[in-house]
């Protein structure tokens, strides 16, 4: 195994250094691949507004399978239409989001693969790995949200199935159904997160992985990805993260142990917005990834 070991704070650094990473762009809408879909895109648009989606289509769950907190989800519902502003408050996310596909892809291709995104949101990440080759499957439980995804998928000419489901009745759902499931960003809004990595462990493959970012519960993340972040520059809107609910490396590494999941590889992001200097590197005290595996 290489990177962070059970108990560790330090690793090798996985590859390279990125530097002048590249914001994604959209195309011009074209033809849906949707219902109706030679009514045209504006059809489907107002599909996606004003109409109820077939029950056949709609996942059915109760209320104790939501892994969620509504007061997260209603934060996130009342930003959705700033996600894909690259120069918003969901700025540090488009930044960051070129060095979390480089963290899949220096282990896995992401062409043909089946990939489960849990907490999607506006489908930044699922939309890089769908232009990737992947056959992406996004879910989140925040409509509005999802609303601004599914539009942005469209207008990108990508087809990207996005779906309201907790990650917990997805697997339950499709047991062992995906070569990739990445939970980026996520894990630190819900109240347990350690039935989301099972949940994802329960969706994968044998012999799948599993790529996971959020931050570490550590002084310096506390100074950067709150204070700083939060309060003085205005990169992520007040109130996005509550110290007591981020994770040390160690604690989600074990989780990853206890859902059957063998941790392969880890990386910090390095994120400066005044330097506009985004890498990856081998301090996991703010920012960190961590790539699992499932065994044959």
């Amino acid at each position: 195994m290489k990177g962070l070991q059970p108990g560790s704070s330090r690793m090798k650094p996985p590859h390279p250094t990125l530097k002048n990473l590249p914001y994604y762009t959209l195309k011009c809408p074209k033809k849906a691949n949707m219902t109706s879909q030679q009514a045209g895109p504006g059809f489907a648009i107002l599909q996606i507004l004003f109409f109820e989606p077939d029950a056949s289509s709609k996942p059915t769950m109760t209320s104790a399978e939501h892994n969620a907190d509504p007061a997260e989800l209603n934060r996130f519902n009342a930003h959705a239409q700033n996600w894909w502003d690259q120069n918003g408050e969901f700025k540090a996310l488009h930044a960051i989001n070129p060095l979390r596909v480089a963290f899949m892809q220096n282990h896995v291709s992401l062409t043909s693969q089946r990939i489960l995104d849990i907490g999607c949101g506006g489908g930044i990440l699922s939309e890089a790995m769908a232009k990737a080759g992947a056959d992406v499957t996004g879910i989140d439980l925040a409509d509005d949200v999802l609303t601004v995804a599914r539009l942005h998928a469209m207008e990108a000419n990508l087809s990207i199935d996005y779906q309201t489901v907790s990650a917990e009745s997805k697997a339950e759902n499709e047991p062992e159904h995906y070569d990739c499931v990445t939970c980026m960003e996520m894990l630190e809004h819900v109240p347990d997160p350690a039935s989301v990595i099972q949940a994802a462990s329960h969706a994968l493959k044998p012999g799948g992985w599993l790529f996971v970012s959020t931050i570490n519960r550590h002084p310096k993340a506390y100074a950067l990805a709150i204070v700083a972040a939060e309060r003085l520059l205005n990169l992520v809107p007040a109130g996005t993260h509550q110290y007591d609910k981020l994770l040390k490396p160690s604690e989600l590494e074990r989780m990853g142990r206890q859902s059957g999941l063998n941790l392969q590889a880890s990386a910090g992001i390095d994120y400066n917005p005044l330097l506009k200097r985004c890498r990856l590197t081998h301090d996991l005290r703010v920012n960190y990834l961590l790539a699992f595996r499932k065994p044959f």
